[in-house]
């Protein structure tokens, strides 16, 4: 038995944060429905180029899925639309704010028409505000969030965070506003919407500058790898690759120091508090850096590791690293799924371990409408000519 067992999710969404959201659903144990266009589908099948014709991308995001075909824009799509809603628990969507409401599907006339329905909405700036209908990507949310103005190196640009970072976050939190309108279905009987907006997803992990400049007017500056409030913390070039030391306590610059042979540092007045450290990291970082130079990646993490002074480090691993790596494979992160075409795939485990119902991977994303009949047949009951039927108008 899985936590979500028995929890049925209509996805209508597509590309990254839609997406993730109900890939933790579905890791959960939630019969995830995925519906896409029927010509082309899911924008994240062509997201990054194809193995081999394979869209390895999307196969990996949408995991754990069946897959169905649907046209919104057809006035009889939107009708089919309504008839499967009795079939489920939560709707989520990631279209502009404001789209499934000028398709006559707002959010709460579908909860009213629907007591129990959760309805989750992605959108880039949420259901509300003045700037609720803009269209939104990664990039943009990071930007706007005030992100981005924190990432990057002293004097250089403002910087995106690696990978589709707002994308995923604001999945995250999606499913964090589903899990909780289902548990509050649980005691009231009623499902609700929920709205969920990149920009604010984003917002609220930068490190409470907001808070803090309002306090005392002071900005936040870019220190690229380091850190506004301990030192030293930083990446550093090593002889034959890189390494993170981050230092957050007197107590762990004093092992550092220490270790690297310089402990009259950790008596030094003007390092001996955090304060005097960051005030006089660049002096400090580059005594820390000079000695990570002359040493290898391994010399480095073997001196001040767990083995030696325990001080928090790590290499920065490259992609093909992690593929062997020990504790993805203990934590069971690496999860290795066969493909008709290329043998196998590995894609993430399920991340949050629940002891008495965890959660599964067991198959890769969908063909496109590769469960189209099945689903109709099975919800709807919905016979080989009615399907044809809307086959042949290009409904589904």
């Amino acid at each position: 038995m899985t936590a979500l067992a028995g929890i049925r999710v209509l996805d209508l969404t597509r590309f990254v944060a839609g997406p993730f959201c109900t890939a933790i659903l579905a890791d959960l144990g939630a019969d995830v429905i995925k519906v896409e266009a029927p010509r082309g589908g899911d924008e994240g099948r062509f997201a990054y180029p194809p193995v081999d014709g394979v869209p390895v991308f999307f196969l990996a995001l949408n995991r754990n899925k069946r897959g169905i075909t649907l046209d919104l824009r057809h006035e009889a799509g939107r009708e089919l639309l309504r008839r499967l809603l009795p079939h489920v628990d939560v709707l989520v969507e990631n279209f502009a704010g404001g789209t499934l409401a000028r398709w006559g599907l707002a959010p709460e006339q579908l909860c009213r028409d629907h007591p129990r329905l959760i309805v989750a909405s992605l959108s880039g700036f949420g259901q509300t505000g003045p700037w609720a209908p803009r269209p939104s990507y990664d990039i943009v949310t990071q930007a706007v969030s005030g992100f981005m103005s924190l990432t990057g190196f002293p004097g250089g640009p403002p910087t995106r965070g690696g990978g589709s970072l707002g994308d995923y976050l604001q999945g995250m939190f999606g499913a964090i506003g589903v899990l909780g309108a289902l548990c509050a279905r649980d005691r009231t009987g009623r499902g609700q919407a929920v709205d969920v907006s990149g920009m604010d997803a984003m917002f609220s992990v930068i490190d409470c500058w907001v808070s803090l400049y309002a306090a005392s007017g002071r900005l936040p500056q870019r220190v690229g790898n380091r850190h506004l409030g301990t030192a030293p913390y930083d990446c550093y070039r090593a002889r034959d690759g890189w390494v993170v030391i981050a230092i957050g306590s007197n107590k762990l610059f004093r092992r550092l120091a220490t270790a690297i042979g310089r402990p009259e540092l950790g008596e030094d007045p003007r390092f001996r508090g955090v304060g005097g450290r960051v005030r006089h990291s660049d002096e400090i970082n580059g005594i820390v850096g000079d000695w990570v130079a002359g040493r290898t990646v391994e010399e480095v993490t073997s001196t001040l590791g767990p083995e030696g002074a325990n001080v928090p480090c790590a290499p920065v691993h490259t992609i093909d690293q992690l593929l062997g790596h020990s504790q993805l494979l203990a934590r069971g992160m690496l999860e290795r799924l066969p493909h008709p075409q290329l043998g196998e795939l590995v894609v993430p485990g399920v991340v949050a371990k629940l002891s008495r119902t965890p959660g599964k991977v067991h198959r890769l994303g969908p063909a496109l409408g590769e469960h189209t009949d099945e689903v109709y047949r099975e919800l709807l009951g919905l016979g080989g000519d009615e399907l044809a039927q809307l086959r042949a108008t290009g409904v589904i």
